[in-house]
């Protein structure tokens, strides 16, 4: 059953948030193509994500996870609190490995990477419209296989560790923030973010915030090349 009921002349409305004017230019143009979707409007930024969600009620919401101050995550639970009915698709350049799970807890139903073909956007739309989970058949497999219990390290990559608030503060210390910085753009403290800073590094294993610092920005840099 489609997310939301329209008649056969009606296009579903979809909402498109990416911080590159660029990429939401090139999925709106894609998108307006088909006969059955439209693209309603765009935003740049959580904050405009969320207002866009309320005044244009779209049908479904695309949204980047690297966005200017609240991350794509952070988006999709607050979108989910305020109308769970509303369908979210990912798409993004980071590796699915380590996000697909991350944005199906945080309400998403379904992930599709940047460097995937038009046709597999449009796929993913259409199958989430429908009300079902997309996701890559590789991640498929590795979800299932984590949902049986088997194929998981319990360890892991280290990054793999984090909770997704303790890996959006070592994102923006990667990109440079300060503790205050980072406590105005998570809408926390200070005392907060010293905590999440020492739970990274005995997570991670580092022996000072020095060592922290460089693994954070040497991380950024691979996540903005990849």
């Amino acid at each position: 059953m489609a997310a939301k009921t329209r008649r056969a002349t009606q296009k579903h409305k979809i909402l498109v948030v990416d911080d590159h004017a660029i990429v939401r230019e090139g999925l709106t143009t894609i998108i307006n193509q088909q006969p059955d979707l439209m693209v309603c409007g765009g935003a740049e930024d959580a904050q405009t994500a969320l207002e866009g969600v309320e005044k244009l009620d779209p049908d479904l919401v695309i949204v980047d996870i690297s966005l200017k101050g609240i991350n794509g995550i952070e988006l999709i639970k607050q979108i989910q609190k305020r109308d769970k009915k509303v369908p979210i698709l990912v798409l993004s350049m980071h590796d699915e490995s380590l996000y697909v799970e991350r944005v199906l807890r945080a309400g998403a139903r379904g992930y599709v990477m940047k460097q995937e073909g038009t046709e597999k956007v449009v796929t993913a739309i259409h199958r989430i419209l429908a009300g079902e989970v997309c996701v890559s058949d590789a991640m498929g497999k590795k979800l299932l296989s984590a949902f049986r219990g088997k194929g998981r390290d319990p360890k892991g990559p280290s990054v793999e560790r984090l909770s997704d608030r303790e890996l959006e503060v070592f994102r923006l210390i990667g990109q440079g923030y300060r503790p205050r910085q980072i406590a105005d753009t998570l809408h926390v403290s200070v005392k907060t973010v010293e905590t999440y800073r020492e739970h990274i590094k005995q997570k991670m294993d580092f022996k000072n915030s020095a060592e922290l610092l460089q693994h954070a920005i040497q991380w950024a840099q691979s996540e903005t090349t990849a």
